[in-house]
């Protein structure tokens, strides 16, 4: 069944809002455990619990001045944030979070857009949302975010082959690109993470260095005091790349989810939607939770890592899983 064109509208409103709702509260979440892994508080002075905390956050960054870089290139400078985040965005509209419900003689899906490519889909607005990256450091005519955006070119590239090797063998065993199918299949049959833990591992490392969370937050040049490839941007233009990097985050952690987790299935009572919330926040806390415990990779290690380690295990990991899959048929 296809749901009406308006019910559409109205669910891509709603989970817009709760995305960006779910970043803001990111943000809170990540200060607050950071804070207990450190043995302090975190936000506690805005509202009950620092609640109110991102709330403030994001009035600071609105009445901030957005200061322009004299020699900027104009147009480029003033779309890259906006093209890390609207990239950032619609990578979720694929992801599915429930078989789908009939209200009122209305079928709605339990994913935004059902797409029969959705996994290659969502792996192209990744690869178009590093454009903006890369786009704002050479636009801000500053060579410490040229720099910045040439470290995030090199990471990214090194860290995404790993990270479409890593789901091939979820691809194989769920016989399908639509991530509404492989779900169900693992529903029919076993969760993937138990005969893909391989390719978990894999896709947990690529998936960190993608959204360039530490310890793979070479993009930003600690050791130069400079942020890298948004160095010259304030305010809200700054901002939008801060919610590209948390909604990313957000996108590939409910990703995971899907794709070795089993979505919106649980260990028991049918709770559909949940399930998959439940899943998505322990699968954020753990980047958080990494964040807070592994040491910051060198650059050299960091590459190092991605082409040496990480391609060729996941490479045998999809050769071994092909060669299962036909000879299980």
């Amino acid at each position: 069944m296809r749901e009406v064109w308006w019910i559409s509208l109205i669910k891509a409103a709603i989970l817009i809002n709760l995305v960006m709702a779910a970043f803001a509260y990111t943000t809170w979440l990540e200060r607050k455990l950071l804070g207990r892994f450190q043995n302090r508080y975190g936000p506690n002075r805005a509202g009950p619990f620092g609640l109110l905390q991102p709330i403030a956050d994001l009035l600071k960054l609105i009445r901030k001045e957005s200061f322009f870089p004299q020699a900027a290139y104009d147009v480029p400078y003033i779309l890259a944030p906006i093209v890390s985040t609207a990239t950032a965005l619609a990578a979720f509209a694929v992801i599915p979070f429930g078989a789908g419900w009939t209200i009122s003689h209305h079928h709605i899906n339990g994913e935004m857009a059902n797409v029969s490519i959705a996994l290659i889909l969502l792996f192209a607005f990744g690869s178009i949302g590093v454009y903006g990256g890369i786009v704002g450091g050479w636009a801000s005519e500053s060579k410490f975010s040229l720099l910045g955006a040439m470290r995030t070119c090199a990471q990214l590239v090194s860290y995404e082959v790993s990270l479409a090797l890593s789901v091939l063998g979820v691809v194989l065993m769920g016989q399908s690109l639509n991530l509404a199918q492989i779900v169900a299949k693992q529903g029919q049959t076993i969760w993937f993470f138990i005969p893909q833990f391989v390719g978990l591992l894999v896709f947990l490392f690529a998936a960190t260095a993608e959204t360039a969370r530490a310890p793979f937050d070479l993009p930003e040049a600690d050791s130069e005091l400079v942020a890298g490839y948004h160095t010259e941007y304030g305010g809200m233009r700054w901002g939008l790349f801060q919610t590209a990097e948390y909604i990313n985050m957000i996108t590939l952690s409910a990703l995971a989810v899907t794709l070795f987790f089993a979505g919106w299935h649980g260990p028991y009572a049918p709770l559909g939607p949940l399930w998959f919330f439940i899943k998505l926040f322990l699968m954020v806390s753990f980047f958080i939770w990494v964040r807070a415990s592994v040491p910051r990779l060198r650059y050299d290690q960091l590459m190092r890592f991605g082409w040496k380690v990480l391609l060729p295990v996941a490479t045998i990991n999809a050769v071994v899983t092909a060669l299962l899959v036909v000879w299980v048929k």
